[in-house]
């Protein structure tokens, strides 16, 4: 099979160069700004059938126009797949791999991508981004464990190629949590999430014991990647609930909505834009809960 060694290597810049480079940043003028909403009842399932006039969009609290409203079902979807293999997850590799075949089988369509990440020491793309199932079940099956942990350079490098992609983006990272050896750091990952429009969702290994093996501070950064991005983190210690976790992300990615606007004149100096989604006389049944994430930035990161 053919692989691409990414080996923390972006074209002639590392990311080495990169964290030693933090502040530089490059101008990019706002135009479009797409807002990808899930609405979710008490029970955490998805809410489909709601319109336009069930939606209030601010940012940084003034209320905006939404120019485009659409039920994503059809918009083509970038999904990067990315595997924790290192050694701490040596014994639940094999759980990983067969809900990841599930995963793939239940989500892509024709129209979608699904691209192959295994993380250890280093980040390697398995299959590139494909709809082709046999690629995916076969990179799924090539998978070794390794060493240490490179969860924040999965997340960046995994942003980093959705965003020359059309359509919804996601990162799904399955993992146990921990980052040993990354070489971008928590707030890099994230911003590279959030200027690719990528939704994140986490899937936690955790041990059958409750404190053996835990590393809270890497799933504190997972569940934040989670939140910030509009995505969603899920806590699984058996097949069965990495199922459950896959089954529940599925359904979501079939039931989203997309809020795209125009944004008005801006006062404020900051580089980032908040954005807060309401709802408005949502049907009967609630509470509801709308994620989306958390704003964007008006500066791109220089590489």
């Amino acid at each position: 099979m053919n692989k691409l060694r990414l080996a923390l290597i972006l074209c002639s810049t590392t990311l080495a160069s990169l964290a030693q480079d933090s502040e530089s940043t490059l101008k990019v003028d706002v135009k479009l700004v797409n807002v990808f909403v899930t609405v979710t009842d008490a029970h955490g399932g998805p809410i489909a059938g709601l319109a336009k006039d069930n939606f209030r969009l601010k940012e940084d609290g003034k209320e905006q126009r939404i120019a485009v409203f659409s039920r994503e079902s059809e918009l083509p979807l970038s999904i990067v797949l990315a595997i924790d293999t290192s050694l701490s997850t040596k014994k639940d590799l094999p759980l990983e791999q067969a809900a990841a075949h599930k995963f793939a089988h239940t989500i892509v369509r024709p129209q979608d991508g699904l691209a192959v990440y295994k993380f250890s020491e280093e980040v390697t793309q398995v299959v590139p981004f494909t709809s082709d199932l046999g690629r995916i079940d076969a990179g799924i099956d090539h998978m070794h464990n390794g060493s240490a942990t490179a969860l924040f350079d999965v997340v960046f490098l995994g942003a980093e190629a959705l965003s020359t992609r059309q359509g919804r983006k996601v990162i799904v990272a399955v993992t146990d949590g921990g980052d040993t050896i990354s070489q971008v750091n928590y707030k890099q990952a994230l911003r590279a999430a959030e200027e690719s429009e990528a939704i994140i969702y986490s899937v936690i290994i955790v041990p059958i014991e409750a404190s053996a093996g835990r590393d809270t501070g890497g799933e504190h950064a997972l569940i934040q990647f989670s939140e910030d991005t509009g995505g969603k983190y899920y806590y699984a210690s058996s097949l069965a609930q990495l199922d459950e976790a896959f089954r529940k992300i599925s359904d979501e990615l079939r039931m989203q909505y997309l809020l795209a606007y125009y944004p008005s004149q801006h006062y404020s100096e900051s580089e980032f834009r908040r954005i807060q989604v309401d709802l408005a006389n949502p049907p009967p049944g609630g509470p509801y809960q709308a994620r989306y994430r958390a704003g964007y930035y008006t500066t791109k990161d220089s590489f």
